[in-house]
């Protein structure tokens, strides 16, 4: 059976120490029996190594940060469309969701389809709800509230203890033992990603992950879980295996039920000694690791492409446990020249 032609607009193309999932979202459509896809990568800086991946990207454009303004970053998508009429977007970073979410209808009008979270489904999940929300759907979540200025900080002790867990609005996460080192902290996330910064209970145990994929309606799609084995100084997953946990899967198809959950998500679980599981974190996009999923036997972004044209799709019912994966480096050798044609034209 022949398969269907899609071309996909991709973002998340940083594959370093703190990957992006563009490169393991692109691999996984690679794979697909479904589609035969042409790959547009969208980049936000000129040395994202999977720019310069040729066996897995098409073509390449450079895109304005989202914090250019959503304006921008959507005239540049609609201009690159314009020469490239892809079928699809699929963007891989929390801080340009809002951005396509937005803008879902403009893109949609234009013939770019997205499969993303609601507005009210990304807002409710942020960081600083996360107490509400764990109260709302039923789930143990730790203790946690916003910091709004540096003098909050001052509270952090008395309310949580030490050590306490200070978070970016966006990414990034660090464990603060004492004061200063929550002084630091703050101050190194609220200038990379802007107030306000999240200080959370500290919950001891094993980190463990979600991969998941819902419908929009209720359903869930996909769902792979597993436990890190490998993290980085960063905090990011190095190696993993897959899990048979019917507690963690159960957590998930039910914030996907009462939810109505649209689109990937991680959920970001810490199991304790005593068999507890908490929700410290829910990320509402494709994680870096989905290719575990797709190793275990689903694709989700095959998937993901599937619901967004509009296909038949129905839920995976097994994966594969005890299935590992192993991140590593590899060096891309390129000429000079590639990276001044990106750098001056904006293309590749």
């Amino acid at each position: 059976m022949s398969r269907i032609k899609l071309t996909v607009a991709v973002t998340g193309l940083n594959n370093t120490d703190n990957p992006g999932p563009g490169i393991p979202v692109i691999r996984s459509l690679r794979e697909s029996e479904i589609f035969e896809t042409r790959i547009i990568g969208l980049a936000y800086e000129n040395l994202e190594p999977g720019i310069y991946m040729k066996d897995h990207v098409d073509r390449v454009y450079q895109i304005p940060y989202p914090s250019e303004g959503s304006d921008a970053l959507i005239r540049r998508v609609l201009k690159i469309h314009e020469k490239e009429k892809f079928d699809l977007v699929i963007p891989n970073f929390d801080a340009e969701l809002l951005a396509f979410m937005k803008s879902a209808d403009l893109l949609g009008a234009n013939g770019i389809r997205t499969f993303l979270p609601t507005l009210r489904q990304f807002d409710e999940r942020h960081k600083s709800n996360l107490p509400e929300y764990g109260r709302k759907y039923g789930v143990a979540v730790p203790r946690g509230r916003p910091l709004t200025g540096f003098p909050d900080l001052a509270n952090v002790e008395e309310e949580f203890g030490y050590p306490a867990v200070i978070k970016g609005k966006f990414y990034d996460a660090y464990i603060a033992y004492n004061y200063e080192q929550s002084a630091v902290y703050y101050n190194k996330v609220a200038a990379k990603w802007g107030l306000p910064v999240v200080v959370q209970e500290f919950i001891k145990g094993t980190e463990v992950n979600v991969i998941a994929l819902g419908d929009g309606m209720g359903n869930t799609i996909s769902a792979v879980p597993m436990r890190k084995l490998y993290i980085t100084d960063k905090g990011k997953a190095w190696a993993g295996i897959t899990l048979d946990d019917e507690n963690m899967l159960e957590m998930t198809r039910s914030l996907i039920s009462k939810t109505s959950w649209r689109g990937g998500m991680e959920l970001e679980l810490i199991r304790t000694d005593k068999g507890e599981l908490y929700l410290i974190e829910i990320n509402p996009r494709i994680p870096a690791w989905v290719y575990l999923a797709v190793g275990a036997g689903q694709n989700l972004p095959e998937a993901l492409a599937k619901l967004a044209m509009g296909l038949e799709t129905r839920p995976f019912d097994t994966y594969k446990t005890g299935v590992m994966f192993i991140r590593y480096s590899y060096d891309l050798i390129k000429h000079i020249s590639d990276f001044e044609k990106l750098t001056m034209e904006g293309e590749l």
